[in-house]
This record gives C-alpha cells, structure tokens and sequence, in this order.
C-alpha cells in the first residue's frame, strides 16, 4: 500500500487528508494519507526515517518549507527558484523537492480572476515574507510583473526574499503597505493574519486599492476572511485561498500515487463542506 502524509507544526488544522483521501477513492487506489505533526527541530530526524514508515513521500506546510529544501538531496525547477519546498517524494533513492505553491496559486488565479493579466498589473503586494509568500513572488515575476513589492511584520525577512530574487522586489516596512499598495494590480495575503483560531487580525485600509485591484488570500478558514469580505464590500475582484490548496496538491498525488488527479466541483464543495462544518462545530 502506498502512503504520503503532510508534515508541520501545528497540523491538525490541515485539510490535504480530505483531498487526497478523495482522489485515492476516486481512483480506486490502494493507499493512505496522513498527518504528521513534527516540532521545529525535528524535521531532519523525521525525515531520514520516512522510508522505515512507509511514506512515499510528503506535503510540507509552516514551519518546515524552507528547511524541506535544504534537506533535499534533488532539488527541482520551482523549488529552487523559490529557495522552499512544499512536495517532497523520493528518486532513486535520495530524497527530492520541488514547490507547487506557485502554479496552484497562479491556476485558481486565472479560474477566479480570468481578466486579470500579471503583464500588464503593474504592480504585485504581497503581505508575508515565508515559503508561501516567496512561491507566490517567483510566480509573479514568472508571469511578466515587474514591480512585487513586500511588506512583512518581520522586515529582515522581508529583506531577505527582495536580496534572493533580485531588483524586481523589494522590501518594506509592514506600515507601509496601505499607502504603497494604492497603486496595485492585485494584493495578496500570505501571511496568517485573518486565519481562525489565532492568526490576528491583518489591519489594512483597502479603501486605499484602486477599482481594478484584486485581493487574493491564501487563508482558506475561514473561506470568506476579514480581507476578502472587506474587498467584496468594496466591489473589488476576490481570490480566496481554497483553490491553491486544491490546484498546488496535484503534482505530488502523482508522484505518490502514479496518477494525475482532477480538482473537481465535487471536491471543492467536499472541502467547503468540512470547513463550514468545523466552524460551527
């Protein structure tokens, strides 16, 4: 039998068992997966002793990404352009990375915003500075954009991903993003701010945001956050975080269970389903 699982710390919140148990129905194969909470520290121990588990491989969240990639002994494409991994599986034996964040970010952006053209925006914010944050930069710059502009409560991470890749990002101070976003194609949060159960709330003004910006969130719990339902009320385009989860979940399916899945309506509604059910439970 073929087993995956999710890594992070915490875990329990994640909601890639209900996925990938859906496509492992589905297509009628024999496997499981499952979540795995490992504490800061612990990743390179759990990782060398994957194989003796049974695992195939594993999806990575927060804290873990960009030790993932450093762990890895094959490093692909994606992940080192983003310098974080989130898919981990093995070849040939040694222990191999790549980042999905990106595409499946960028594959529920042209679903949920199809008039929107990275080319022409001008100019990406994106709030957060981690593994997500740097997936969603690389995609951008990708893409055509020429201006991402980061702000992170941490301004030395910020500084960080600005130096990694190059002088079509920069860095600012976390106050500063209201007043340097007016002029933004599109805004995302990457940060947790605005996530049930103690994120925080993410304080910013969109009143600020041209007619034409789109607001994405990479928060999917609640699916409706504080930003989106701020932007909607402003009639601006929104983008919630669902639709990456399912979209950047698809490249390591395959590499676990040797098929490629489908994200479908039913699996949609599935995981909208479980998350409105578990905020009123």
């Amino acid at each position: 039998m073929s087993k995956a699982c999710i890594i992070g710390w915490p875990v329990a919140h994640s909601r890639s068992p209900l996925i990938h148990g859906y496509w492992l129905s589905k297509y009628n194969i024999r496997g499981s997966y499952e979540k795995q909470p490992v504490r800061p520290g612990e990743l390179e121990a759990f990782l060398q002793t994957m194989p003796a588990r049974g695992f195939r491989g594993c999806n990575v969240t927060l804290p873990h990404k960009e030790a993932a990639f450093a762990a890895a002994a094959r490093k692909h494409l994606e992940a080192r352009a983003v310098g974080a991994a989130n898919t981990l599986w093995y070849e040939d034996g040694e222990l191999a990375c790549d980042n999905t964040d990106g595409a499946g970010f960028m594959s529920h952006l042209a679903a949920s915003a199809p008039a929107f053209d990275a080319r022409s925006c001008g100019v990406a914010a994106i709030l957060g500075a981690g593994g997500a944050a740097r997936a969603i930069v690389h995609a951008f710059l990708s893409a055509g954009v020429d201006d991402v502009r980061l702000f992170n409560r941490t301004r030395s991470r910020a500084d960080a991903v600005a130096a990694f890749f190059g002088p079509r990002v920069k860095a600012y101070a976390w106050r500063e993003a209201t007043d340097r976003s007016r002029d933004a194609g599109i805004l995302v949060n990457a940060t947790t701010l605005g996530m049930a159960g103690g994120g925080g709330e993410l304080a910013l003004d969109l009143d600020a945001l041209g007619a034409g910006c789109v607001v994405a969130d990479l928060v999917y719990v609640p699916l409706l956050t504080p930003l989106l339902a701020a932007a909607e009320a402003r009639g601006l385009t929104t983008v919630d975080g669902l639709g990456m989860l399912l979209h950047q979940a698809v490249p390591g399916f395959q590499k676990w269970f040797g098929v490629r899945p489908e994200v479908t309506p039913e699996l949609r509604a599935l995981l909208t389903a479980d998350i409105e059910q578990r905020a009123c439970s």
